[in-house]
């Protein structure tokens, strides 16, 4: 079989050698561009594609995947929002993904901890605060935060990276409300109060996300739920970018009915991030915006975890084949 590997995969050790035993051809281009990509695939008939969303800027779509002959697209990922899966569903593409794979991924907290870095980042006026330091500044008054243990977070979405962002709010003295009407019998035992979303909503001084992208939870905070967050919140997103609208949130965030904004995730994070206003450095009010470039789930613990994952489950779906016609060869 022929395989391309976009995104970095070296520094992990042991996995390049892993996708080079389980393949014919190992194409290794991880900084590869969208048309270049499109070219690869067709002139190296190109079975499997490796992938991450993080590093991978544009949607693998009808319009790449129709020149060539893929037969599976095998990304290290829970979300899937970077793929076409209409198109895959429909042209016998299978996608391999670590969604459910909750035995191992449960391992991993990096994205509730960026969250939780976010949210203090945010609530204390941190990288602020630094900037006006190194402008030469050293007052502290245009920067007082929030004590946390006074505040009140909702929790929308209560999966994986909900209830370890739950505990570490608990450890640090917040009442916790969640919202998630997937897991009624799942908060027993838990010190947190489950709610509907308009009360949520109502009762937050911080609402953290923390759900996929569907037809329901797409653009879910907009200006109509932003008009029911009475306390003026903070908002925390390490979902996706198509969770909110962008432009309700700067809106809101000029209004002040919403205090800060802090995101690992854009719109349009597969096409044109300049389509996003958030990386707009004239946009106001940018002293209320923090955002990272997708690394919530980026560190070192994680990738190992969940790129070996990625590797055994594209392994297993292939049975064996491809090594055993390898072998047979010689």
């Amino acid at each position: 079989m022929n395989l391309i590997c976009i995104t970095p995969i070296l520094e992990i050790d042991g996995l390049y050698d892993r996708l080079e035993s389980m393949s014919d051809n190992l194409l290794y281009v991880p900084d590869i561009d969208r048309d270049t990509l499109k070219i690869m695939v067709d002139l190296f008939n190109i079975d499997y594609i490796f992938t991450n969303p993080n590093k991978q800027n544009y949607m693998l779509d009808e319009d790449l995947l129709q020149v060539g002959k893929v037969k599976a697209i095998c990304t290290v990922s829970t979300g899937t929002n970077h793929i076409d899966l209409e198109y895959c569903k429909h042209n016998g593409i299978k996608v391999i993904a670590i969604t459910n794979d909750h035995d191992v991924i449960d391992k991993i907290s990096s994205t509730a901890e960026h969250t939780l870095a976010l949210m203090l980042s945010l609530i204390r006026k941190i990288p602020i605060s630094f900037h006006s330091v190194r402008d030469g500044n050293w007052d502290w008054e245009p920067y007082v935060g929030r004590q946390l243990n006074f505040l009140t977070v909702g929790i929308i979405g209560f999966g994986r990276l909900g209830k370890l962002m739950a505990r570490y709010c608990n450890g640090l003295g917040m009442k916790v409300l969640v919202c998630d009407p997937y897991v009624d019998n799942e908060v027993e035992g838990w010190s947190v109060e489950q709610v509907e979303l308009d009360e949520l909503l109502e009762r937050s001084d911080v609402i953290s996300l923390h759900v996929h992208v569907t037809d329901e939870t797409r653009e879910m905070i907009n200006k109509n739920t932003i008009s029911k967050m009475v306390k003026r919140p903070y908002l925390i997103n390490t979902s996706r970018g198509e969770i909110v609208n962008e432009d309700d949130i700067i809106d809101a965030l000029r209004s002040e009915d919403l205090q800060g904004y802090a995101t690992d995730v854009i719109r349009d994070e597969f096409g044109d991030i300049k389509n996003s206003k958030l990386v707009d450095e004239s946009i106001s009010p940018q002293d209320k915006i923090i955002l990272t470039p997708h690394i919530a789930g980026m560190t070192k613990e994680a990738r190992e975890i969940a790129y070996n994952l990625a590797v055994d489950k594209l392994d297993a779906i292939c049975n064996g084949f491809w090594r055993k016609e390898k072998n047979d060869k010689r």
